[in-house]
């Protein structure tokens, strides 16, 4: 860079510092901009604020319906209450929407406000209407119908403009908890999306505590559907789940332990959506339920969307008879909202112990007897298989010297296959089998898992007090304390701890009949297992305790009779006499050929391919 170049630059630099200096302004000017300043940003805050305050006054105006809707006329108002009732149920019907607010089930005593049971309350539950068509969707819930006819069962909602129509009409049939719902229209043909022409419904509610005992409450309660030409199912009853039926549906149900609230189309429903959520947080809720799905819906008004409520008890025989109520008459299957257990318990319920306790239920005896009696009649019909598993249980015993022998013959534990055959040999020749004391007790297990499903839904022990229970349907807490315990809670079932202690007596005399029937090593795991044994007991006090009263009531008569039906066969058993009997057996069979079937026959084919393998190994 030359001379002349670095001169120009400086006195450029010169120039505009000079300018700089001869513009600034006065101090008068600058007095007056800093003014000028404030007053400008005074003004954008005051415009900011209004700006805030507008668009907080539109938030909280509701939205004025667009003019040119349909129905535009009837699209405000706050609607009024019908109540539709019968000897059944009372129903709260609201204009706004057309829609089932409330519903109350007479003759139930509701245990969380006075009166009688809630199943679907207005703070609660809700359900929507949505009428999809080309330029917009007619909302139910923005409409306010007015009331075109109306009688103690029936009532006609509508909403008219110009020679446009939408009905929604509600008629209680008599004596029955059954509400029909029909929908219809006029004037909306062409309105409607082509190949849409369907009805959407959202219905949710939050399933509120109805029993004592939220937690036994809560395992009875589900979201159950039923799938077009097939079963019933149910999301979780004890976790969040969720589902999309591929299938379609005839029925939706928010079930609880004791009642329902059942949605059933005429038609099949379908694109269902049906979710549970657990409330575990909220004291008086269980859980919430929501269902989307659509139905058809004729836009020509030719034809009503017909839907039906069901909203009552989860009795068997009243579901059952509600099931010919429906499109679907007695297909429908109302009557497994009362869950009886898995097909080969559901058939035990059903053909034998549902028909015996209706019977003893007519002679209007408290239900504490009532369970007492179907106890005791049950433990006559099992009787004989418990006398054939005793009597085998007795004929080892009386052997079991006999099997002391062999195991001295056969003391080294290589032996143990060649003493196994022996002692096979020697009940063969007494006309003994091993498994005779099994497989009679195992015919009677079905029976006491199928009464397991039977009492807990048994609608007749709600609010029926017996001795100290206020509700066989429910724990007795005659004992009980301000805090929870872990694993026991604020309270002690008297009847789940008597349970127990039959239940401890039970397996004493279970061991000690075991004790008889094995020798050697064998007898020696076995008084390594008893303590293990003894556990079971005082699992099912934790487990039980929380459970139904009637149902720890009916194991622990069960499990008393047990103690007295074994005293009495012990009682009439002679061994004596029985050892002689067998003697006789032998000595009357010695000289026929070894016959062996069944379970005992396999298992010497099984012993001796052993004691085969273990020689040729050698």
């Amino acid at each position: 860079m030359d001379k002349n170049t670095v001169t120009g630059f400086i006195l450029i630099a010169l120039v505009i510092i000079g300018f700089s200096w001869y513009s600034q302004p006065s101090k008068e000017e600058l007095k007056a901009m800093a003014q000028r300043d404030s007053i400008a940003a005074i003004e954008q805050q005051k415009q900011a604020e209004a700006e805030q305050i507008k668009a907080e006054t539109v938030a909280a105006t509701p939205a004025l319906p667009d003019s040119n809707a349909l129905f535009f006329s009837q699209s405000s108002g706050e609607g009024q209450r019908v109540v539709l009732q019968n000897n059944r149920v009372k129903v709260g019907i609201s204009s706004k929407g057309a829609v089932v607010e409330d519903a109350e089930i007479i003759g139930y005593k509701s245990r969380r406000r006075d009166g009688d049971v809630l199943i679907l309350g207005k703070e609660d539950a809700s359900m929507k209407l949505t009428l999809p068509l080309k330029q917009e969707n007619i909302s139910f819930a923005d409409l306010s119908f007015s009331v075109k006819e109306q009688t103690d069962s029936s009532v006609v909602f509508s909403v008219e403009q110009e020679s446009k129509l939408l009905q929604v009409s509600y008629k209680l049939r008599p004596e029955s908890y059954m509400l029909d719902m029909d929908i219809v229209c006029q004037g909306l043909e062409g309105l409607t999306m082509p190949g849409q022409s369907n009805l959407l419904i959202n219905w949710n509610a939050r399933i509120a505590q109805q029993e004592k005992g939220k937690d036994f409450e809560n395992r009875y309660s589900s979201l159950t559907y039923k799938r077009q030409g097939k079963g019933v199912k149910k999301l979780s009853e004890m976790k969040d789940d969720s589902k999309e039926p591929e299938e379609a549906l005839e029925w939706i149900a928010f079930k609880n332990q004791f009642f329902s609230a059942v949605l059933i189309g005429s038609q099949p429903m379908t694109q269902a959506s049906l979710s549970t959520e657990q409330l575990s947080d909220e004291e008086d809720y269980l859980k919430r339920y929501e269902a989307s799905l659509q139905i058809p819906f004729d836009a020509t008004g030719k034809e009503a969307t017909h839907l039906q409520m069901y909203l009552g008890p989860n009795d068997f025989h009243i579901l059952k008879a509600h099931s010919k109520m429906t499109a679907y008459g007695s297909d429908a299957d109302l009557d497994e909202l009362v869950y009886l257990g898995w097909w080969i318990f559901r058939f035990i319920n059903r053909w034998s112990i549902l028909y015996i306790f209706d019977w003893l239920k007519a002679f209007g005896l408290p239900m504490g007897i009532v369970l007492l009696l179907l106890t005791v009649i049950i433990k006559v019909l099992v009787f004989p298989t418990q006398k054939k598993s005793y009597l085998s249980s007795a004929k080892m015993r009386v052997l079991k010297p006999k099997l002391d022998e062999l195991s001295k013959q056969y003391p080294n534990p290589d032996q143990a296959m060649q003493k196994q055959q022996a002692m096979m040999q020697v009940y063969s020749q007494y006309g003994v089998s091993p498994m005779g004391g099994c497989l009679p007790m195992l015919i009677q297990m079905p029976i006491w898992i199928a009464m397991f499903n039977f009492i807990p839904n048994a609608i007749d022990l709600r609010g029926e007090s017996f001795l100290w229970a206020d509700d066989l349907s429910a724990y007795d807490d005659l004992i009980r304390w301000g805090k929870d315990i872990w694993l026991i809670g604020n309270h002690l079932s008297i009847f789940c701890l008597l349970f127990s202690l039959t239940n401890i007596i039970n397996t004493w005399i279970s061991m000690r009949q075991q004790q008889n029937q094995f020798t050697g090593e064998q007898a020696q795991q076995m008084k390594m297992m008893q303590w293990m044994m003894y556990l079971m007991p005082l699992m099912f006090f934790f487990w039980f305790n929380n459970y139904s009263s009637g149902l720890s009531y009916f194991y622990f008569i069960s499990g008393l009779l047990n103690i007295i039906t074994m005293w009495y066969l012990r009682w009439k058993t002679d061994d004596k006499k029985l050892l002689a009997s067998l003697e006789a057996y032998r000595e009357q069979h010695k000289n026929d050929p070894k016959k062996v079937s069944g379970l005992q026959a396999r298992l010497e084919a099984l012993q001796k391919m052993q004691q085969e393998q273990a020689q040729r190994r050698k």
